[in-house]
């Protein structure tokens, strides 16, 4: 994770576009800044940044079956659980699954969890539109192909 970049997921490790189903990898610093103040002397991973895990690591699932031409902005969280306290150097595994693509819109449910069990887990919508601009898209299929993702060969 880089939590300053707020890029939440460090590696793709499953992908199943026809299944829509994702895992990913996000491993929480030791050090970083915003334990500094979350909290003084008892440094937790923020709740926010737990569901923005699962959001960025649905978001890659639906830039794959979107193929690159349309990018997923959050629109909704809903019925958003947090289970459990995530510490510094905690290894999470963020699994999401598709349940609806289309008409400019994506609903899926994603999932957190370690080792010693369920962190959390919720039901995310995304608005999905075209890429602003070329480079906007160049970016981002930089960035997923860091995460292990396979993405459209450049034209």
């Amino acid at each position: 994770m880089r939590l300053e970049y707020f890029q939440m997921v460090d590696r793709v490790e499953a992908l199943d576009a026809a299944a829509g189903t994702i895992t990913a990898r996000a491993d929480v610093p030791r050090q970083s800044t915003i334990f500094e103040g979350h909290f003084p002397g008892y440094p937790i991973l923020p709740g926010v940044l737990m569901v923005e895990c699962m959001a960025q690591t649905a978001g890659n699932l639906i830039l794959v079956l979107e193929k690159f031409e349309r990018m997923p902005f959050l629109a909704q969280i809903d019925v958003a659980k947090l289970r459990r306290i995530v510490e510094p150097g905690t290894t999470l595994t963020v699994d999401a699954s598709l349940v609806h693509l289309g008409s400019g819109y994506a609903v899926t449910k994603a999932a957190m969890r370690t080792d010693a069990g369920p962190v959390a887990d919720a039901e995310i919508r995304f608005r999905t539109v075209p890429f602003p601009t070329p480079a906007m898209r160049e970016l981002v299929l930089e960035h997923a192909r860091r995460l292990g993702l396979e993405t459209p060969m450049r034209a």
